[in-house]
């Protein structure tokens, strides 16, 4: 009976421990800028809401955008010290804010602040110093050194990410959310390019709510 009690507190602990794992909403369709919507309500006159509450969620948004890989993801949490883990973290959100500036700044028609550029390039430079040049299958590739296991390495991930599309044709396909609470950012695949919201069924549609309701009530 023991073993039995024993077996349904494990069971409770990690059901619970499973509920709060957070499942990121990417609609950005790139993890640059799902990075940015990390910070939710951004423009939102009530406050913010911060996505990125640990290392713990530093790695789960890596691995759930597909820049760390399952067995990477494990070795992280399973290796970082907490020290390290908070430095990461708060390195992270710094590029996130600094991706924020950035893209912001042009979709704003505005050049963005110099110390956002800057801090994206040091974090840029960082990762690609992580990076040697090896042969594979008959072509050259990058990879990382002895990265793996760092707990900056979801940090260059994202950077080198964020290089990628910043540098890219794509850049001219970047868009923010209608909500003026919201603007998350996404790119604009559609066919006409005639996409205002990061997600119909949340943000176009309260805006469509309340469009209603405001011309009703004039009414």
């Amino acid at each position: 009976m023991g073993n039995q009690s024993n077996l349904f507190e494990r069971l409770v602990v990690e059901m619970s421990s499973d509920a709060k794992s957070r499942v990121f909403k990417l609609h950005g369709g790139h993890p640059a800028l799902d990075l940015v919507n990390t910070l939710d309500w951004r423009f939102r006159a009530g406050g913010v809401e911060e996505l990125l509450e640990s290392y713990d969620d530093v790695i789960r948004f890596s691995a759930q955008s597909e820049l760390l890989a399952a067995k990477e993801a494990r070795r992280l949490r399973r290796s970082v010290t907490d020290t390290a883990a908070e430095r990461a973290l708060a390195a992270v959100r710094e590029l996130r804010e600094a991706l924020a500036e950035i893209f912001y700044a042009g979709l704003d028609g505005r050049r963005p602040a110099g110390p956002a550029l800057t801090s994206l390039e040091k974090v840029i430079k960082t990762a690609h110093a992580q990076q040697g040049l090896s042969w594979i299958r008959s072509q050259a590739a990058w990879g990382w050194l002895d990265a793996e296991g760092k707990p900056e390495l979801p940090l260059w991930q994202m950077a080198l990410s964020a290089e990628r599309l910043m540098t890219s044709e794509a850049m001219s396909a970047v868009r923010a959310c209608g909500d003026p609470g919201c603007r998350w950012l996404f790119l604009d695949t559609s066919k006409n390019h005639t996409r205002r919201w990061c997600n119909m069924e949340t943000c176009g549609n309260r805006m469509k709510a309340r469009r209603f309701k405001t011309v009703h009530a004039a009414g």
